[in-house]
């Protein structure tokens, strides 16, 4: 079996095609069992060359990595790259990751930096002469000369220069490029580019490096990296983050339709499938197999959607068809048929040879080998009884490639529960979904260097300062806090003083929104999905508050006079956990554990729809991740200084607090509650 990326390339046509796909470990135990299935669902109906798995940088997070690579690699028999960063962690964590891929059987690593390097947090007890990773070159160089040829090496590059704000030049591909240059001649095997949405940035970057002097990039496999466009919100952000551009006339597209993520979605699969073609133009240029890389987010529709329409699905032989129930052919019934539907307007997707159907019509489980009995309990004789769940399975026998994309891209019963959580809500969607919370899957930080931290919110000494940058954040004066990359929305311009009054008294707000009561669809500042529906919230405010107020409003919200119109979760850095609910330890023992749907809307022909959750359990998850940002804040200030005391003893001391109000009629019911 080949492992070695390189070499399952080679052993493609010249003029062949392939993709490969990336996955991050999902936050929650019920995350990863539902990614479980979804893989093998994804390996079955699309056959990526090879798939991704990302690091997260030490403690639990670098297991889920070590465990998600294993079941892709050992379970699933995927080919697997495992991404493994070198900054900020020490040479026996580097040896012990590399020790557990090889153990697994894989043999692809991408070699990445990781966050800038702080020297200061070196380990103290690391032994003297050992190896000092600053850049992703060292990683390159300490794996070939411990592993020599034994792991197939990947780096990272960027078609509009890495835009960390470390280099003075800003952002600029020509300031990168010997450094890439560097990487490659150190011993790297293969280039895979950060997501882009401007072709003819990547068109300058590919072609400046095929024509290098240098000659490092010459036939050196390199992978475009892209990402489907999931959510408009989600995509802001993601392209913010990675500083990719976005093309006016695609932008103008997304506006468009931003108020409905469902068409946010088709015609994201439209973009994508365009920035496909023009980037095979551009690799029709340079002979050898064409290479893409997909950034899943851990979600399977779009991806199958755009797979399919640009025929990168590997081809599988003519009898393997996919098969479904459609209607008898007007002909013999003299009715008029129901038209296919189309995606956008484009041709029907199923017209693809290797992945047709059939209306014959096939037996399920109830009658494979011969006929049974449906009963409605469990059957007790397999032999000749189904109970009635099974009856409705379809048989081994069919359950082909082709049905098992048909149900990737949400078709059927079947479709619609596979795809249950397409449109995920960063840490506000549901902790069942592999792809919960803020999506990016490289575990904490601060997403950005020290440099523009330092720039955004300088030194602060006491918590007073700290209550400074909150307000200012509110004000819309400074762009980020280290809890949220984005400014305050629109809709939270209506609750801007109730939370300003928060954050002066030291009970630092990190998310929050406001009531909304039956608005339509449609409204410019609180509306969402399809035309023609109504929409609701409930307010809520999740905030950082002193261990001494934290026991007066607890016994506030406990109170015959309020615990019966809030729900509340509280943790702290000690993993101490209290909320409203019977788990939480609270008097209200009757109260299991909640789920509470914050924003949902009213549609013509659809069920009600939930996008935000305030959960226990993802309330948990966000907690660990929300605590430890207070320490990588700390980090950006350089060990023993007055700042980094500052901030991690504010981070032990703090309770995070989310308090939601049920009372979405009252609109300031919960600002009174907090601000009185």
């Amino acid at each position: 079996m080949m492992d070695k990326i390189t070499d399952k390339i080679a052993a493609l046509p010249a003029d062949g095609e392939y993709f490969s796909l990336e996955f991050f470990p999902p936050k929650t135990q019920m995350g990863f069992s539902n990614l479980r299935v979804r893989l093998q669902r994804m390996e079955r109906a699309l056959r990526p060359l090879f798939v991704n798995v990302t690091w997260g940088a030490g403690g639990s997070t670098a297991q889920k990595s070590i465990e998600l690579a294993e079941l892709c690699q050992r379970e699933l028999g995927l080919t697997t790259c495992l991404h493994l960063t070198c900054t900020n962690m020490s040479q026996a964590m580097v040896d012990q990751a590399l020790q557990d891929a090889r153990a697994l059987g894989i043999r692809n690593i991408l070699a990445l930096r990781g966050d800038p390097p702080r020297a200061e947090y070196r380990d103290a007890d690391e032994p003297t002469g050992s190896e000092e990773f600053t850049w992703a070159i060292d990683l390159v160089k300490y794996i070939r000369k411990k592993y020599g040829s034994y792991f197939c090496i990947g780096v990272a590059a960027y078609p509009e220069g890495h835009g960390d704000g470390s280099h003075p030049e800003g952002q600029s591909f020509e300031h990168d490029l010997p450094y890439l240059v560097d990487k490659v001649q150190a011993g790297a095997d293969f280039i895979m580019t950060q997501l882009f949405f401007d072709i003819k940035a990547y068109e300058k970057f590919e072609t400046t490096l095929r024509d290098d002097p240098s000659g490092a990039f010459k036939t050196i496999p390199i992978l475009p990296g892209l990402m489907p466009i999931q959510s408009y919100a989600m995509i802001k952000r993601t392209a913010k983050l990675s500083h990719a551009e976005m093309p006016e006339e695609i932008m103008a597209r997304l506006n468009a339709v931003k108020g409905d993520d469902e068409k946010v979605k088709m015609v994201g699969v439209d973009i994508l499938s365009e920035l496909i073609e023009q980037i095979r133009e551009i690799k029709s240029r340079t002979p050898g197999p064409r290479g893409f890389h997909f950034y899943t987010l851990n979600l399977e529709k779009s991806i199958s959607f755009i797979l399919e329409r640009t025929k990168l699905i590997p081809d599988v032989p003519e009898d393997e068809e996919a098969v479904v129930d459609e209607p008898v052919p007007a002909a013999v019934t003299g009715q008029r048929s129901i038209p296919r539907i189309s995606v956008n307007g484009n041709v029907p997707l199923r017209q693809s040879r290797s992945h047709s159907r059939t209306a014959r019509r096939q037996s399920s489980v109830g009658s494979d080998p011969h006929n049974r009995v449906i009963v409605g309990r469990a059957a007790a004789h397999p032999e000749w009884e189904a109970s009635s769940t099974e009856a409705g399975l379809p048989a081994e026998s069919i359950n082909t490639r082709a049905n098992t994309l048909a149900i990737s891209e949400g078709e059927g019963a079947l479709g619609r529960e596979a795809t249950w959580d397409d449109f995920p809500n960063g840490r506000f969607g549901d902790a069942r979904s592999p792809a919960y919370g803020e999506i990016d899957g490289y575990g904490v930080s601060i997403h950005m260097s020290v440099t523009q931290a330092v720039s955004l919110w300088g030194h602060p000494k006491t918590a007073s300062d700290i209550n400074d940058i909150f307000v200012r954040h509110i004000r819309g004066e400074i762009s980020a806090i280290p809890w949220s990359e984005e400014d305050l929305l629109p809709e939270s311009n209506i609750i801007k003083s109730s939370l300003e009054a928060m954050n002066k008294k030291g009970w630092w707000t990190v998310a929050s929104q406001p009531a909304v009561n039956d608005l339509p669809s449609n409204h410019g500042t609180f509306g969402w999905g399809p035309a023609s529906g109504f929409v609701f919230q409930k307010s809520f405010v999740e905030f950082f508050i002193p261990s001494a107020d934290w026991k007066i409003l607890y016994d506030k919200l406990t109170s015959e006079e309020h615990e019966e119109v809030v729900c509340f979760y509280a943790s702290n850095a000690n993993g101490d956990f209290v909320s409203s609910d019977s788990t939480g330890g609270t008097s209200r023992a009757a109260v299991s554990a909640s789920t509470n749907a914050v924003t949902w809307g009213v549609f013509p022909g659809k069920e009600i729809v939930t996008p935000t959750i305030i959960e226990e359990v993802s309330f948990r998850a966000w907690c660990e991740e929300a605590f430890d940002i207070w320490a990588e804040w700390a980090k950006v200030y350089g060990r023993g200084s007055d700042s980094e005391k500052l901030l991690n003893e504010i981070g032990q001391d703090r309770w995070l607090v989310n308090i939601i109000h049920h009372d979405y009629v009252d609109t300031e019911a919960l600002w009174r509650l907090l601000t009185n």
